[in-house]
C-alpha cells in the first residue's frame, strides 16, 4: 500500500474533498485523523467506513481557525499513532459576495478557516516533524481561485491568493529542515458547496461547457492526487501548485 503506517490529519475531513481524502488515504494504509466542527454524526460515518475496510481513523472536534484546537489535533495524531507524517489543510468556506458586498465578519470568518489555519497548521506540523527528527509534507487544498479571479467571491479567492504565496514562501523556508509544502488546486468539483450550480441544470450545462473534459471532477480524483503526494513518489516536490482542473483555467468560464 502506498501509505502503509502513515500518519494522516485531514481538517475538514467529514464531507466533500476532505472525505474523500480520508477514505483514500485510509484505503492505502494511512492512520487518518478526521478534523472536524460541525455534523458529528457525519464523521462517525466516515470512520465505520475506514474501520469496515479494515483502515484506521479517529475524530477530533476542532475549530481550525483556533490555533488551540490545531494544536491540541496534532498532539491527538501524535499521541494516537506515534507520530505524524502528513498535514493536509482542507477545511474550507466561502460566502459568494463581492468586494463592495463583504462584510467584515464574512471576511474575517473566511480568511480565518482559509488561510490563517492552513498558515498556522503548516507552522505546527512544521514543528512536529522537526521535533520527530523525520521529513514531513503539507498539502494545502487550495483552489484555481488561488490563480484565477471569482467575480462574487472575493473574501475566498483572496484567501487562497494567500495560500498560494504560503505554499511557496514556506516551502523555501522550511526546505532545509527536509519538510515540503504542497497546494492542490481544485477546479469544479462535484461537493456540497457547489450544490447551488449542480442543483441547476442550465447553469451546470454552462459550466461544462467551459471545461475541456466538459465535466466536473468527482472528489475521488482529487483525493488520488493527494495520495500520490503523500505517497512518497512526489519527494522532489514543494513550494508549487498542482492544478486539477479538468483545463478550466484554459477556458473562459469563471465558477
Amino acid at each position: 500500500m502506498l501509505l502503509e503506517g502513515k500518519t494522516i490529519i485531514v481538517t475538514g475531513g467529514n464531507s466533500g474533498i476532505g472525505e474523500a481524502i480520508v477514505l483514500a488515504a485510509a484505503a492505502e494504509g494511512a492512520n487518518v485523523v478526521v478534523d472536524y466542527v460541525a455534523h458529528p454524526a457525519a464523521t462517525t460515518s466516515v470512520i465505520d467506513q475506514v474501520t469496515a475496510a479494515g483502515g484506521h481513523a479517529i475524530g477530533v472536534d476542532a475549530d481550525v481557525s483556533r490555533l488551540g484546537d490545531l494544536y491540541r489535533m496534532i498532539v491527538a495524531a501524535v499521541n494516537t499513532y506515534g507520530s505524524l507524517d502528513v498535514m493536509v489543510n482542507n477545511a474550507g468556506v466561502e460566502t459568494r459576495t463581492s468586494i463592495l458586498e463583504t462584510t467584515e465578519e464574512q471576511y474575517e470568518h473566511v480568511l480565518d478557516v482559509n488561510l490563517k489555519s492552513a498558515f498556522f497548521g503548516t507552522q505546527f506540523a512544521a514543528q512536529q516533524f522537526m521535533k520527530q527528527g523525520t521529513p514531513g509534507l503539507v498539502i494545502n487544498i487550495s483552489s484555481v481561485h488561488e490563480d484565477w479571479p471569482m467575480p462574487g467571491n472575493i473574501a475566498y479567492c483572496v484567501s487562497k491568493g494567500g495560500t498560494r504565496m504560503l505554499a511557496r514562501t514556506a516551502g523555501v523556508e522550511l526546505g532545509r529542515h527536509g519538510v515540503r509544502v504542497v497546494n492542490v488546486a481544485p477546479g469544479a468539483v462535484a461537493t456540497p458547496i457547489n450544490a447551488a450550480t449542480i442543483d441547476d441544470p442550465a447553469t451546470l450545462k454552462e459550466l461544462d461547457a467551459g471545461i475541456p473534459l466538459n465535466r466536473l471532477a468527482h472528489s475521488s480524483e482529487i483525493a488520488d492526487v493527494v495520495v500520490f503526494l503523500a505517497s512518497g513518489k512526489s519527494s522532489y516536490m514543494t513550494a508549487t501548485t498542482v492544478f486539477v482542473d479538468g483545463g478550466i483555467m484554459q477556458g473562459s468560464v469563471g465558477l
